[in-house]
C-alpha cells in the first residue's frame, strides 16, 4: 500500500535509533549564483554515506523474525548494497548482495566491512536479477529492493520529513531521480506535511528516464551514460504511480553541469559529496528563472565518491 502520513511517521520512529539526523548547510555565494535561498539537506553525512541507509532499515526492521533470520537479499551497485549489509548486520543476520563487476572497488569494500557476502555478476539488470533469484532460492533470505518497495520508500520520505521540520515555508523541494525511491518518498512526505511546496525532480540528460516516463505516462527504459552512477536504473512501477501525480516536473542536467555543481559544493560548502547528490543543484543553476527569489531545498543524496575518479571529473570538465 502506498505509504500514509501516518506510515511514514511509524518509520520515523523506527528507524531513528540507527540514522543521523543529518544537517542543513546554506551558502550565501552559492544562493547569489543561483538567485534564490537554498538549503542544503546533507544526507552525505547519514550512515553509510547516503540516505539509503533509510529505507533498507526501515524495511528490514518489518521483516517478521523468522524471514528475517534467513538473512536479506539485493541486488545493487553501492549505496543500497552497502545499506542492506548495515541493517543485517545490526540485527546480527547475513546479507548477499549482488553487485555488478564493475562496481567500484571502494562500494565493494564498504558491503564487505558491514559483512556482506558479494556475489559478482554481469552489468544488466537480467544478470542481477537472475543472480538474485538464484541465491534466494537456495538460502530464503528476503529481498530488499533498492527502490519499487513502499516500506523503502516510506523510510526515505523520512529525509524529507526532517527537511521541512528544520526549514519552515520551503517553495520548493529539489530532489535527485534514478528508481524513484527518493524523489517518490519526498513527494509524499510533501503531500502529507507540507502541501504547499512543489516537488521537482532532478535527472541526468544521459539516463533520462523518468523525465521521458512523465511525457509518455508509462515507464520508459533507462539509458546509462552519465558520470552520475547512482541514477542509471530505471523507475518501478510503485515509484512512478507515485512520481506521476505528485512531482510537479523531471528536470535534467548534462554531465558537464552535474560535474561544475558538484566542485562548486566541494568548493563553498566544504563537503564532499557525489555526482548524484549535485544533480539537483546543477538543475537549479541551469535553469534560474524556475526558482528565481524561492526558498530552495535541495537533498544532497550522498557523499560516496572515489576521490581520484572525482579529480579526473573535475579536470575533464574543467
Amino acid at each position: 500500500m502506498i505509504p500514509e502520513k501516518k506510515t511514514i511517521e511509524a518509520a520515523y520512529g523506527r528507524i531513528q535509533p540507527y540514522i543521523q539526523r543529518t544537517p542543513i548547510m546554506t551558502s550565501a555565494g552559492v544562493d547569489e549564483m543561483a538567485g534564490c535561498k537554498l538549503f542544503f539537506k546533507c544526507e552525505n553525512f547519514q550512515k553509510i554515506g547516503a540516505f539509503k541507509a533509510r529505507g533498507a532499515m526501515n524495511a528490514a526492521l518489518q521483516l517478521p523474525p523468522q524471514q528475517r533470520s534467513k538473512g536479506l537479499a539485493t541486488h545493487s551497485s553501492g549505496n543500497h548494497a552497502q545499506a542492506v549489509a548495515r541493517a543485517a548486520k545490526i540485527l546480527g543476520i547475513k546479507s548477499y548482495i549482488v553487485m555488478p563487476n564493475n562496481s567500484s572497488e571502494m562500494k565493494r569494500r564498504g558491503v564487505l566491512g558491514y559483512g556482506g557476502e558479494i556475489f559478482l555478476c554481469e552489468p544488466n539488470l537480467r544478470a542481477r536479477e537472475e543472480t538474485l533469484h538464484g541465491i534466494i532460492n537456495k538460502t530464503g533470505a528476503a529481498e530488499i529492493h533498492p527502490f519499487n518497495n513502499y516500506e523503502v520508500i516510506a523510510g526515505q520520505a523520512t529525509v524529507a520529513k526532517e527537511l521541512i521540520e528544520d526549514v519552515r515555508d520551503l517553495d520548493v523541494i529539489v530532489s535527485p531521480v534514478g528508481g524513484g525511491g527518493l524523489l517518490s518518498g519526498t513527494a509524499l512526505t510533501v503531500k502529507f506535511f507540507s502541501p504547499t511546496t512543489k516537488v521537482i525532480g532532478a535527472e541526468p540528460e544521459g539516463a533520462d528516464d523518468a523525465f521521458r516516463s512523465m511525457q509518455s505516462g508509462k515507464i520508459e527504459p533507462a539509458a546509462v551514460n552519465s558520470v552520475a552512477d547512482g541514477l542509471l536504473t530505471s523507475l518501478g512501477e510503485k515509484t512512478f504511480n507515485i512520481i506521476k501525480t505528485e512531482v510537479a516536473e523531471i528536470i535534467t542536467a548534462s554531465d558537464k553541469e552535474i560535474v561544475a555543481a558538484m566542485r562548486l559544493i566541494w568548493e563553498r560548502l566544504k563537503i564532499v559529496i557525489e555526482p548524484s547528490a549535485a544533480v539537483p543543484l546543477a538543475v537549479v543553476l541551469k535553469s534560474k528563472e524556475k526558482f528565481f527569489g524561492a526558498r530552495v531545498g535541495i537533498i544532497l543524496s550522498g557523499g560516496n565518491v572515489d576521490l581520484e575518479k572525482a579529480c579526473e571529473l573535475f579536470n575533464k570538465y574543467r
